[in-house]
Order: structure tokens, then C-alpha cells, then sequence
């Protein structure tokens, strides 16, 4: 009987697969649907089936600790606390009810527990996926980019198939939320994932090799984020394009030339990008502006506690000013960080504060990875995007954020860094090979 050495693989089909259908019927931006719950329940049984097997990778422990306060806040404002803490801390309409406390005595910091619950599994199952894939090794966690891409290149068919029968067609019934752009209920939704893939591609085309169907594709991704019709899409798509090319290509192979053709194909794209934005009209009595200001009051009266994570809706109706309520409702603050400071107070402010500290210092690690440079580029610019919408409000966003910072945290790419320092490469009958400096040869 022959026992093989060779490491186990099931946990990256495990977690690409978890990461496919995450994109696949992750779309959606209403709460409570069983899409969601099955990504969800699919991730956190993966997670758990990859950490039921040792593994030589290590956790950044800020990383781990960071996860570890963020949940700690999500199980605070499900705790029955006592009433005298809210005193003076928040409008009396915010208070809570009691009566889910057991006592009048004790109230939630959450106004909607049912949906903070909701929240809770959200950002559990996004961390377990997120640490899942900091166990893998750095082989391992290349091959989920295939699943990744699978994942792209099916809403991407959809997005063609879409605009090529109209410019607004809508698909009902084949899941549970109505699928207006790829496979996603919001075109913005659907230009995010477009946008973050470009850092992807680029890396795949620069140093993979696949120079043709690399550029094929970033062709194909830039006429997709012109025909979703969103302006920060269209924008974003513009300024990842370039600094993907100008940002990984100092390391790469590619000619001068080929890099001087995309920057021209690049130029083209501008004109036909200023020409969508200036044709949509930008309404400023109602829009973006006006949910920041009254989301921004909100948070001056709920600064201490927040509102409870998943109740931005219900809070938000409270201080909305009478000549701006309308028959369409305001379901997000179209600004990720005011939303989550709305529902987290202060203490969520601190969580995103540290975060970003985290990402900037894990910027001097990744310079020498041309993979974690593209996966910092997408983190970076869905982070610009949540300025003005709640891309990661949805799953298939979500996950993605969480395998993009998986790569870039992985401790593993700074350890073959450091092994590719101490090797020089040969020309060995045609082949090239690595060998350790000094080595005789």
C-alpha cells in the first residue's frame, strides 16, 4: 500500500465553490432572503470543515482581534441592558421595546433586534470565510481565483444577454429578489464586482502570461461598466484600469509598447465615459446629499450606542425632513460609513478606524506580491465606492471583500517573498529554474 504525501486540496474546491454561488445568487439587497441564509450556512459549515484540519498558517492577531470586538459589538446590542444606561443617550422614539427584554427595566440597544440577528450571522459567516482562507496556503488561495472569475464571467453573460434584448429588462421568479443588471438586483452593485475584477485581470494578463485574453477581458469588463449606466462604476472603472496597469506593471515582463496601446484603447474609454455621465442627470434636492445630512443628524443624537446594525430604515423615517418623504422610501444612507456609524455609534467608528490603520501598514507588506497588489487595488476602490452606495451590503460583494482581504493579510506571501529573495534565476537547456544564491551549479 503507497501513502501519498501530497497536502489535501477539498479546502479550496470547498471554499471556491462557497465563493461561486456566493456570486451567483448573492445579489440581492433586501433582508431576510434564503439566498443570503444558504451562503451564509454554506459558509460557515466550510469554514468550520477547514478548520477541523491543522494547518501551518498563521493569523495576523490585530486581524483576529479586530473580528473578535466586531462581533463582541453586533452581541452587545442583542443583550438585555439595563434602561438607566439609555438615559439622556438617545431620542425617546429610539429607546427600544422593552417588553422583548422581559422587564421594563432592561432594554436592547438595538430598536430591531430580529434584524441586528440578521447582522450578526452576515458578518459571522463573512469573518469565518475571510479566516478559512487565511488557513490556506498560498497555492491554495491562487487556485480560488478560477471560482472568482467563474463567478465574474457568469454575470457578466447575463449583463450581455440583458442589454443586448433592451436597455431595462428585468428577470422575475428565477430568484428571490428581481435581477435588473448581471445576476444582481442594482446595477451599481453589479458595476462594483466589474471594477474589482479589472486588478484581477490585469494581474492575470501581466504576469500569467495571458497578455491576449487578459486585455480581451479588460475590454469586455470596461463595455460592461458603460452599459450598467452607473456613473461611479464608470468612473471607478476608468481609475482602477489605469492604476492597475501602471501599479503592477513595474514588476512585469510586458513591453512598453503593449502598455502604450492600453493607455490609448484607455483614452478612447474616457471620451465614451464622459459622454454617459454628462447624458444622466444628477439630482441634488434628493439624493445622496440629502441622506448623508439626515443621516448625519441621526448620528449626533445616537453617537454613543448607534441605532443597532441592520436598522438604518427604521431609524432613519425619525429624522427625515417632511417635505422629503415621498412614496419611494430611503432604505440605505448610500454612504457605508455613516450607515454603520448610524447603527454602531462610536464604537463602530473605532472598529473602521483601526481597520483602515490595518489596510495602510498591510500596504508596506504587499509591494512585492503582484497578487496582493491587485486584491489591495479592488479593497481600495470598493471602499471609494461605499462613499456613495452600500455595495457590501450584499453577499456576493461581501464574500468577495472578504477573499480580497484574505490576500492581502496572508502571511504566507510575505514568506515566499522572503524565499525568492535568496534564489537567482538560470536558463537551464531552454527551462528557467531557481536556484539558492551561492548554490554551485
Amino acid at each position: 500500500m503507497i501513502l501519498s504525501d501530497r497536502p489535501s486540496e477539498w479546502d479550496k474546491y470547498l471554499l471556491g465553490s462557497v465563493l461561486f454561488i456566493s456570486l451567483l445568487i448573492g445579489g440581492g439587497t433586501a433582508s431576510g432572503l434564503y439566498t443570503d441564509t444558504l451562503i451564509e450556512v454554506a459558509a460557515i459549515i466550510s469554514a468550520a470543515a477547514v478548520f477541523s484540519q491543522s494547518s501551518g498558517q498563521r493569523f495576523p492577531r490585530s486581524v483576529l482581534w479586530l473580528l473578535m470586538f466586531a462581533v463582541g459589538l453586533v452581541i452587545l446590542q442583542i443583550v438585555p441592558l439595563p434602561a438607566a444606561i439609555f438615559s439622556g443617550l438617545r431620542p425617546e422614539l429610539l429607546l427600544g421595546d422593552p417588553r422583548l427584554a422581559g422587564e421594563r427595566d432592561f432594554r436592547f440597544v438595538s430598536v430591531g433586534v430580529g434584524r441586528t440577528i440578521e447582522c450578526l450571522l452576515y458578518l459571522v459567516a463573512s469573518a469565518a470565510f475571510f479566516l478559512s482562507v487565511l488557513r490556506l496556503r498560498t497555492e491554495q488561495v491562487h487556485a480560488l481565483l478560477p471560482f472568482f472569475f467563474m463567478g465574474v464571467i457568469c454575470n457578466g453573460l447575463a449583463g450581455v444577454i440583458q442589454y443586448s434584448l433592451s436597455d431595462g429588462i428585468a428577470i422575475e421568479g428565477l430568484l428571490p429578489f428581481t435581477i435588473n443588471a448581471g445576476l444582481f438586483a442594482n446595477e451599481n452593485h453589479f458595476a462594483a464586482l466589474l471594477f474589482v475584477s479589472i486588478p484581477f485581470v490585469a494581474y492575470y494578463g501581466l504576469f500569467r502570461g495571458h497578455l491576449l485574453s487578459g486585455s480581451l477581458g479588460l475590454v469586455t469588463l470596461l463595455l460592461l461598466l458603460l452599459a450598467a449606466g452607473s456613473r461611479a462604476g464608470v468612473l471607478i472603472g476608468l481609475a482602477i484600469t489605469v492604476l492597475s496597469i501602471v501599479f503592477l506593471s513595474a514588476r512585469s515582463r510586458v513591453s512598453r509598447l503593449s502598455i502604450l496601446a492600453v493607455f490609448i484603447g484607455l483614452s478612447a474609454y474616457t471620451i465614451g465615459a464622459w459622454t454617459k455621465i454628462e447624458a444622466d442627470a444628477i439630482d441634488p434636492a434628493f439624493g445622496r446629499g440629502e441622506f448623508a445630512r439626515t443621516t448625519i443628524e441621526g448620528i449626533k443624537e445616537n453617537w454613543a450606542t448607534g441605532v443597532g446594525f441592520g436598522n438604518f430604515q427604521k431609524a432613519y423615517q425619525i429624522y427625515e425632513k417632511e417635505e422629503m418623504i415621498f412614496k419611494q422610501y430611503v432604505n440605505h444612507a448610500h454612504n457605508e460609513y455613516l450607515e454603520i456609524a448610524f447603527e454602531g455609534g462610536a464604537l463602530a467608528i473605532l472598529l473602521m478606524a483601526l481597520y483602515f490603520v490595518m489596510l495602510f501598514m498591510a500596504l508596506t507588506k504587499v509591494r512585492r506580491d503582484p497578487l496582493q497588489k491587485a486584491a489591495f487595488l479592488s479593497v481600495s476602490f470598493l471602499l471609494i465606492h461605499s462613499l456613495v452606495d452600500y455595495p457590501l451590503r450584499t453577499e456576493a460583494l461581501a464574500m468577495t471583500f472578504a477573499f480580497m482581504n484574505a490576500i492581502i493579510f496572508h502571511k504566507g506571501f510575505a514568506g515566499r517573498s522572503a524565499q525568492k529573495n535568496e534564489l537567482i534565476e538560470i536558463d537551464h537547456n531552454g527551462d528557467k529554474l531557481f536556484v539558492p544564491i551561492g548554490a554551485s551549479s
